[in-house]
């Protein structure tokens, strides 16, 4: 997993007194560690575990959570923090917590010592708390169960530290230093599968660190709003571009109460919309946003442009470049109408954009071993002309929801689910202009969404969908043998979209969707259910 960068935070992030920085190493529970702490109330920050000492320049972290990763401290090119990080940290009075090889790295860096273990621990494993007056644990009983997940294992601790819990095995699973305020954990307490992992975050973070849980989404708003007003002058422009989805909407709404009307929006129809998405989007706007929004219609010049483009990367460079060529459009076109070109353009970026679209530490890599390009993060021209305000992109899904429900957004709209920038682009296999693909597409997912709703299952899921593939299969209809094509379903349970399960239908409902998709879309003969999660899958097939 990537993390933000921390030279791209802005400068009040770290203003509060109560901030947890979050170093990332590249373990894929990175992003859980961060909405931990945020669920007890406290900001948490997650950055590349190997960012320049300069890049937390300004930064007074009270804790500081060195996360897990696949690597092991032995290996060439290990990931390490930067020299003169532990200076940083006890300048800043912070304590330091080491998570699995955070612990390692800790324990190394420091002149203890790490070997391979001899009876390697991943999974389900319990642990004994040794010490009886441990920081770490307090009164939080003996033995608990934790997920393990190492290879290497600490074999003498430096100097002043004293092991605190192990495993059933004999392994050091906890160590502290208090006096230096060094802490380490050998397992993962911030997965579901450690069930009093977060009562252990809890006492480290408010009985040990002394942190108050003080940050709530108003104080985000005002922040916000405070720092918008100080970035867009008295007399400049802004545009937003508004996908019909949660993220871009509460943006939206933000900005308009820190500016008012010199916000103006602009919903860009680009052919690879859902079923009636314009005309429901719009009325939506109109009627309950109360936003200015200029629909344009640009789908005959993005489908052109994705004509026999197979590629899902190069799909996602496309579709970015033709947004900010519209944009910078219709910037011409206000240009005239108010005699003032607009500076700005606002998108509604998530954290976990800004994470997915960041490379691993360890990796060696500036920016591939990206799980996607997003338009809104990735997939941007480096020329483009208008400067981005990205209000939401320290924030996951569930903050902004209950941000647009301060800023009074609809309750119905709040609780769309997800759908991706470049739209059924990344849903439909390969080209998406080969055949009546958008079409059957459109008519299969709208099918399988409105069955959900029928169902009073649509609250409970992150998100469904449906995917178009570019295979055809022998089937019979109406005692004819047909050679049509095959569509996936695809419906998840997730609280971030950073790892998801798959939902689990009731045979009963399965049966009802395949018959009325097989009987109602002309041109499809076998339906298939998604049932992978989140890894090894990313949400969207593309």
């Amino acid at each position: 997993m990537g993390s933000a960068s921390a030279a791209s935070l802005p400068t009040s992030a770290g203003a509060g007194e109560n901030l947890v920085l979050i170093l990332d190493f590249g373990s894929q529970y990175t992003h859980l560690i961060t909405r931990r702490v945020r669920q007890l109330g406290v900001l948490s920050l997650c950055v590349s575990g190997t960012a320049p000492l300069s890049s937390l320049a300004g930064l007074r972290p009270r804790a500081v959570v060195l996360s897990g990763g696949p690597h092991s401290v032995h290996a060439d090119g290990a990931p390490s923090f930067p020299e003169g990080f532990l200076d940083f940290a006890a300048g800043a009075g912070a304590h330091v917590l080491g998570v699995c090889y955070g612990m390692q790295l800790l324990v190394q860096t420091l002149g203890g010592a790490v070997e391979p273990g001899v009876r390697q621990e991943y999974g389900d494993m319990e642990v004994e708390v040794t010490a009886p007056s441990s920081a770490l644990y307090g009164e939080d009983g003996k033995r608990q169960s934790v997920w393990m997940s190492h290879g290497d294992e600490v074999v003498r601790l430096p100097e002043g530290f004293e092991v605190v819990a192990r495993s059933v095995q004999g392994a050091i699973a906890a160590i502290e230093h208090r006096e230096k305020r060094f802490y380490g954990l050998q397992y993962h307490p911030e997965v579901t599968h450690s069930p009093q992992g977060m009562e252990t975050l809890r006492h480290f973070l408010f009985d040990v660190c002394g942190i108050k849980a003080d940050w709530k989404m108003q104080d985000v708003l005002d922040e916000e709003i405070k720092t918008i007003k100080s970035m867009v002058g008295p007399d400049e422009h802004v545009i937003c571009a508004l996908s019909g989805g949660v993220d871009s909407t509460v943006a939206a709404t933000l900005v308009h109460n820190a500016i008012g009307d010199r916000l103006h929006c602009v919903f860009v129809d680009n052919g690879l919309l859902r079923y009636k998405e314009q005309e429901r989007v719009m009325s939506t706007f109109n009627s309950d946003l109360h936003l200015p929004v200029t629909c344009i219609d640009a789908s005959e010049k993005f489908l052109s442009e994705l004509k026999g483009v197979k590629d899902p990367e190069m799909k996602r460079k496309i579709i970015g470049r033709e947004f900010i060529a519209v944009f910078d459009e219709f910037a011409h076109m206000l240009e005239k109408k108010i005699g003032k070109r607009p500076e700005y353009l606002v998108q509604g970026t998530l954290y976990p954009d800004v994470i997915e679209s960041c490379p691993p530490p360890g990796s060696g890599r500036t920016h591939s071993h990206t799980i996607k390009s997003h338009h809104n993060v990735g997939g941007l021209p480096k020329d483009m002309k208008l400067k981005l305000i990205e209000p939401l992109k320290l924030l996951f899904k569930d903050e902004v929801r209950k941000l647009g429900s301060i800023l009074n957004v609809p309750e119905s709209f709040l609780k769309r689910h997800p759908f991706p920038g470049p739209g059924l682009a990344v849903r439909v296999i390969g080209d998406v202009t080969a055949g009546n693909a958008l079409e059957v597409l459109r008519q299969v997912d709208e099918i399988f969404i409105q069955a959900i709703k029928d169902a009073g299952l649509y609250d409970e899921i992150w998100q469904a969908f449906a995917v178009f593939l570019p295979v055809q299969t022998v089937g019979v209809q109406g005692d004819q043998r047909t050679h049509s094509h095959v569509v996936a379903l695809r419906a998840i349970t997730s609280e971030d979209g950073m790892t998801a399960n798959w939902y689990d239908f009731e045979r009963p409902f399965l049966v009802d969707v395949v018959k009325k998709i097989c009987n109602n879309v002309r041109g499809v003969n076998r339906v298939v259910l998604d049932v992978t999660s989140k890894p090894p899958a990313t949400v969207e097939w593309e």
